[in-house]
């Protein structure tokens, strides 16, 4: 039974990942409040190299609803701002001269509700992935049963430890979507 247990181990390393992942992409949907995550897939030209915004300003959060960026090298104002304006953020900088301020607008009822849309979408998306690798799991027992590594007991058992995983996992991914959900829908 020691044989397989990489499997399980393996498999669920790859179900952790899938969580990461989805924390990842909920912390790129604004919801309401300001959070320097939002920020992340911005490319600045930077003297004609594209530059991750966050490598070449100070992105700090000032009051709750308010970005404040503020560039290492200020001539490298300009450029922010217009990649900030290129972007899909849908938020208009405001440039002091010496930094650049991001007013987050407060949500509406209706876009609340699309963008906890948006996050169970994006939950639905995680658990697939979970229970991929669930499949990829099972698939692999039963492999190592036909080739004689496993007895039909222990794969019974380790396909029980691979079902208790999954199910620990896809847990965890409800945990966050319901966190989320319930950050978004607060007024």
């Amino acid at each position: 039974m020691k044989i397989n247990d990489p499997i399980i181990k393996d498999g669920q390393s790859r179900m952790t990942k899938a969580e990461e992942a989805f924390q990842r992409e909920l912390g790129n949907i604004r919801a309401g409040r300001a959070n320097a995550s939002l920020l992340n897939r911005i490319m600045v030209d930077y003297y004609g190299v594209p530059t991750p915004l966050n490598q070449i300003a100070q992105i700090t959060i000032p009051e709750a609803r308010v970005l404040l960026v503020t560039p290492y090298d200020k001539s490298s104002l300009q450029d922010i701002e217009h990649a900030i304006l290129a972007s899909d953020l849908g938020i208009s900088p405001a440039n002091d001269g010496s930094a650049i301020r991001l007013v987050i607008p407060q949500l509406t009822e209706e876009r609340r509700k699309g963008i906890a849309k948006e996050v169970k979408s994006e939950s639905e998306k995680a658990k697939v992935a979970v229970r991929n690798v669930r499949r990829d799991i099972m698939d692999d027992l039963k492999k190592a049963q036909k080739n004689g590594d496993l007895t039909e007991d222990d794969l019974h058992a380790l396909e029980d430890q691979a079902q208790k995983v999954t199910d620990s996992s896809i847990s965890n991914v409800e945990k966050i979507q319901a966190e989320k959900e319930k950050e978004i829908l607060d007024v």
